[in-house]
């Protein structure tokens, strides 16, 4: 119910940027509603990434700055995640984004999901991980989901509230060059 509660907002990611390259890390297999082309989907297998690719955890086989949306989808926590978010910020275009899907550790919804090997983590949490990776996040968190029982509600709201899951964005941004203006020259001190 969760992830299809999430596949429009997914969508809508992806085909944020037509055109241009996306890669998603989920926990669930690529849904048939997505039908944006130019992308890669990966899910986490024992030893690294598998899916469209094969390939391991902490390098991916892309060029530097070579992708323009990167979903995350339910994979990871936020203490083991900076190697391979450090990852993703490599190969973000500048201006490129991150959506990264969570569960809500204090939505009433996480009972559905208790004694499942499923962990659930704050927004403080992944937004420290993506500002170490070198992303700058929204300051919005948006809650989605279901709140109580296992339906589909794709309705977004402001704050993850008790919500079932929610969704952090962060940006690659590049600081620009900037020309320092040469100091101009002072006149002598005729005294001296």
């Amino acid at each position: 119910m969760l992830l299809a509660s999430e596949t429009g907002l997914l969508a809508q990611a992806l085909e944020a940027r037509p055109g241009l390259p996306w890669l998603v890390f989920s926990a669930a297999a690529r849904p048939a509603e997505i039908s944006a082309p130019l992308g890669v989907w990966l899910s986490p297998r024992r030893q690294g990434w598998g899916g469209d690719w094969y390939c391991s955890q902490d390098l991916l086989p892309l060029q530097s700055e070579s992708i323009a949306t990167i979903v995350v989808q339910h994979v990871g926590s936020p203490a083991s995640a900076l190697p391979w978010l450090s990852e993703c910020a490599r190969v973000l275009l500048p201006g490129g984004r991150l959506w990264l899907f969570a569960l809500n550790p204090l939505s009433p919804y996480r009972r559905h999901w208790l004694g499942v090997d499923v962990h659930a983590h704050e927004p403080f949490s992944w937004r420290r991980s993506l500002r170490r990776a070198q992303l700058q996040t929204d300051a919005l968190t948006l809650g989605l989901g279901a709140r109580w029982h296992p339906q589909v509600d794709a309705r977004l709201q402001h704050g993850a509230g008790i919500r079932a899951a929610y969704v952090l964005q962060a940006e690659k941004r590049r600081i620009p060059l900037t020309r320092i203006p040469a100091r101009g020259l002072r006149p002598m001190d005729v005294a001296a």
